[in-house]
């Protein structure tokens, strides 16, 4: 239990301070740190980071750092697609969902590094500050679609996509594409954790610990965020999921009894 509470608030931090990406931690810390099966990782990993999310966004959203209409666009894709992504997670076997997985980690990994340092793009912005939807909404759909299927079948947020949507193709300042990201991360994921319902026994008293920590976390995090180097924060991280991702990967392939 103390496990699933230390690590709740690490994936808390991490949620707060870069809106969203720390949530790809979430199901390698429920599966190896607090011990459950991978059928149970996915929804329980879902529930936790949408409701971090809540806490997360709030201090955002009264701060005026959500742009409600791209916040439906890309969530209103997403929440669709997740009941696909959930399909396909219950088609695979629980190694091959792990390695692909680690895979996406090392790829969420090296979006984050080539991120930093990046000035902030306007490819759909329009002078007035708006957003050039005539072009620009089918890729903005698609960029949706693809992270709803994502949370579905690996239980993350997509926050490490979305972000970088928003900032380069809509031109977005990070402080709005942070809260309008974890507003598309809470829709994304209560859209996940219902194609999961049914799926698995979950143990709501590690869920519990585990999201009362995150959500902690978030909390601190999110005030904690205005006065830190994003940049570095980015690199720091991206290092930080490289590692686990090369843990996750060795794990599925030397030790795929534990997914059980």
């Amino acid at each position: 239990m103390l496990t699933a509470i230390a690590l709740g608030v690490v994936i808390g931090v991490l949620l707060g301070l870069l809106g969203g990406g720390g949530s790809i931690l979430a199901v390698p810390a429920l599966v190896y740190g607090a011990g459950l099966p991978l059928a149970s990782a996915v929804p329980a990993s879902l529930l936790v980071v949408g409701i971090s999310s809540v806490t997360a966004v709030l201090p955002r959203v009264r701060a005026g750092e959500v742009r409600w209409r791209i916040a439906a666009v890309f969530g209103g894709a997403g929440a669709l697609a997740a009941f696909g992504g959930a399909e396909l997670n219950r088609l695979l076997p629980g190694q091959a969902v792990l390695l692909g997985f680690a895979a996406l980690m090392v790829a969420a990994g090296w979006r984050m590094l080539a991120e930093s340092g990046r000035p902030e793009g306007a490819a759909c912005a329009l002078p007035g500050g708006g957003v050039d939807w005539r072009g620009c909404l089918p890729r903005s759909l698609g960029a949706g679609a693809v992270v709803g299927v994502l949370t579905g079948l690996f239980g993350v947020g997509g926050g490490f996509l979305i972000i970088p949507a928003l900032v380069a193709g809509l031109g977005l300042p990070m402080a709005a594409a942070v809260g309008t990201s974890l507003v598309v991360v809470v829709v994304n994921s209560a859209a996940g954790f219902a194609a999961h319902a049914g799926d698995a026994v979950l143990d709501y008293g590690i869920i519990a610990a585990f999201g009362a920590a995150a959500v902690a976390g978030s909390l601190a995090a999110a005030r904690l965020g205005r006065h830190l180097d994003a940049d570095r924060l980015r690199r720091w991280f991206a290092y930080l999921v490289f590692t686990v991702a090369a843990f996750v990967a060795a794990q599925a392939l030397l030790n795929p009894a534990a997914l059980n």
